[in-house]
């Protein structure tokens, strides 16, 4: 063969290398991605069948919001009650009119197929913000087979929570931090779920900002909460914040997907989730303590400077972009694998997440990509089995192992 038959090949050869490992050509690699995906997830709407399972309560629920009942007690549909905060209401209310009420379901696919695309596009742009990961990572990021589901096949709620969390991360690492605690705030009105980034969000602020500093920020997201739900709360607050913000709700055995391998009687057992909360807060305070205060010399000593120092940072070095996405997700990832029980949606909560944790861990990357094609595989196991719960509970613990022993504050040096 002459050299001049080889050029084009050789040329195609340095092409693809570029893209799946130089840094200046991530944005060539990923928009290649998401255009790839937007193409994927529409053959998904167009030959795979929607599946209802919560879209007709939702649409049901805000029927009755519509009719003017402002008491949560009153306000049900199919599968129960509405146990989301106002939020929730606002977006699907918004859904509710644009869709005929929620009949033309082909429209709500292409809505939520837009908003996956969207929240691709949030996470490439958080791992570049990030950095220190291999673009080829990029493409692993449309293979699951569940969080295409959860979005354009079942339209869930979690969705749109996780979109506004991913934009709240991506403000934060800008340096946009008043957006990014809007953003935040307005990813809790939705689901109350969100709140597991909260440890690691204060860690963030108080480390970058102060404690005058995130005491506004914590004090923007209550008043903005309470500004969503001003129209439950002067009308109906007690029931309001009894479904909107239930601790204690008792999830149904059947459709766990982390504790399937235990009993059903201490799955229900009041000891059980005690235990679990126990575990989630000292894992939580373990990391604080050790590892996420580490490059500010330790937690007493970055404690030290934002008691004496109120009005400044409390770091001894500004808060990376790495650090910002390390942290968040690592708090995340905790509550994850404490929580109480996992359904099939909360998959959505963590899976874009999963590939950047894997590489703030030391582990081999062959490991790595077990780890990741672990949790892939529990989370399409239905009914979930022993096994499956089994598998996702090791994954989900190795990975949060990796990062403890690996980059808890992520691998960029300021």
């Amino acid at each position: 063969m002459s050299t001049t038959s080889t050029t084009p090949l050789i040329n195609l050869a340095r092409l693809t290398r570029s893209l799946l490992t130089d840094p200046a050509y991530f944005w060539k690699l990923a928009s290649l991605v998401v255009l790839g995906d937007a193409v994927f997830t529409q053959l998904i709407i167009r030959f795979v069948s929607y599946t209802e399972i919560d879209w007709e309560t939702y649409m049901a629920q805000i029927g009755i919001y519509l009719k003017g009942e402002r008491d949560y007690t009153f306000i049900t549909g199919p599968t129960g009650p509405l146990v989301y905060p106002a939020g929730h209401v606002l977006v699907f209310r918004f859904l509710y009119m644009i869709t005929d009420g929620g009949t033309n379901i082909a429209l709500a696919q292409q809505i939520y197929a837009a908003l996956y695309v969207f929240s691709l596009i949030l996470t490439c742009a958080i791992y570049r913000q990030a950095g220190a990961v291999p673009n080829w990572i990029m493409c692993l990021l449309p293979l699951s087979k569940r969080l295409h589901s959860i979005f354009v096949l079942r339209l869930f709620n979690d969705c749109w929570s996780v979109v506004a969390a991913q934009a709240a991360i991506l403000a934060y690492q800008m340096g946009w931090d008043d957006l990014g605690t809007l953003m935040f705030s307005a990813a809790l009105s939705i689901k109350m779920s969100i709140i597991l980034y909260l440890p690691g969000l204060l860690v963030v602020l108080f480390k970058s900002k102060g404690i005058l500093a995130s005491l506004r920020h914590i004090t923007t997201i209550a008043l903005t909460q309470v500004l969503f739900a001003l129209p439950f709360i002067l009308q109906h607050w007690r029931s309001y914040f009894q479904y909107a913000f239930d601790l204690s709700r008792v999830f149904l055995y059947k459709w766990t997907v982390n504790w399937r391998f235990i009993r059903e009687d201490l799955f229900l057992s009041p000891q059980w989730a005690k235990g679990l909360l126990i575990g989630h807060m000292s894992v939580l305070v373990t990391f604080g303590l050790f590892r996420w205060c580490k490059s500010g010399g330790g937690v007493w000593k970055v404690l030290d400077r934002g008691l004496r120092r109120p009005m400044l940072p409390a770091g001894l070095a500004p808060v990376t972009a790495d650090q910002i996405a390390t942290v968040m997700f690592t708090s995340n990832l905790v509550g994850i694998v404490f929580a109480r029980s996992l359904h099939y949606q909360f998959y959505a909560w963590y899976a874009q997440q999963i590939p950047l944790l894997a590489w703030r861990t030391r582990y081999p990357i062959f490991f790595k990509l077990t780890l990741i094609l672990g949790i892939e595989y529990a989370w399409n196991v239905f009914p979930s089995t022993s096994f499956s719960s089994a598998v996702l509970l090791a994954a989900n613990t190795l990975l949060l192992v990796g990062v403890w022993f690996g980059f808890p504050e992520g691998k960029i040096a300021v």
